[in-house]
């Protein structure tokens, strides 16, 4: 995605895993395949995925699936996956979906010079790409500036990464009051909140409205369409 000539006043990261898309049981699928080709043993039992960062989830899955979690075992897992999705892009494509109003709402947020948005999400660097382009996302989002699974084990820490890599592609220094992160699990909001920036939670996953709220989400909605809302009466 080109930057913009002008500059922005606020980064949005976004969340990927439903909140833009739903893989709709590939991502499960995918997980079983690469595990017994990562470590020549079947997936017996898959950690607990919602809002959780992939190295995290990787080494909770080895461990309970008996292998120690070393640095070599969760990098030949992490391969495994990320050419499982290589390999499955056609049945995501015709699986899986961006959630309504995806599409519109990135598009309509990118052609506002004020705005720079990105990614923060817990999927691996290379498998957030993937699934973003299989649904004509990532045209919208910067995802040199992003953060992902793959960056650091605990999701707070990824608001402080997205910060960083914006500043370097635009020069700007965004800060709490300037940054806004965008996600549909707790987990996503007490991330943002440690971090110190404003939540938008979005119930387009599990977790309802209410969930969010007692989570401590600033606003919450059912719809991606009022994110776009949410973003202007901020910007204002």
């Amino acid at each position: 995605m080109p930057l913009s000539r002008s500059i922005p006043r606020l980064l949005v990261l976004w969340d990927v895993d439903h909140t833009l898309i739903e893989t709709r049981g590939v991502g499960f699928t995918i997980y079983q395949r690469a595990f017994p080709a990562a470590t020549g043993r079947p997936l017996i039992e898959l950690a607990k995925v919602s809002g959780r960062t992939e190295l995290d989830i990787m080494r909770e899955t080895l461990r309970i699936n008996g292998i120690k979690p070393t640095d070599e075992a969760r990098g030949k897992l992490a391969a495994a996956l990320i050419q499982g999705y290589e390999d499955t892009r056609d049945e995501l494509a015709t699986t899986g979906r961006a959630l309504p109003g995806a599409y519109d709402t990135l598009a309509t947020l990118a052609a506002d010079s004020a705005i720079f948005q990105t990614v923060l999400t817990g999927n691996l660097r290379e498998v957030a790409r993937i699934k973003l382009e299989v649904f004509g996302l990532d045209q919208f989002l910067n995802l040199k500036a992003g953060a992902y699974g793959d960056d650091h084990q605990e999701r707070a820490e990824l608001v402080a990464i997205a910060q960083e890599r914006a500043r370097q592609r635009t020069g700007i220094a965004f800060n709490k009051d300037t940054t806004v992160l965008v996600g549909d699990t707790p987990n996503d909001v007490a991330a943002g909140l440690r971090a110190g920036v404003r939540v938008i939670g979005v119930a387009t996953g599990k977790t309802s409205i209410g969930e969010l709220q007692n989570a401590g989400a600033n606003w919450t909605t059912r719809s991606l369409r009022s994110v776009n809302e949410v973003i202007s009466s901020t910007l204002g």
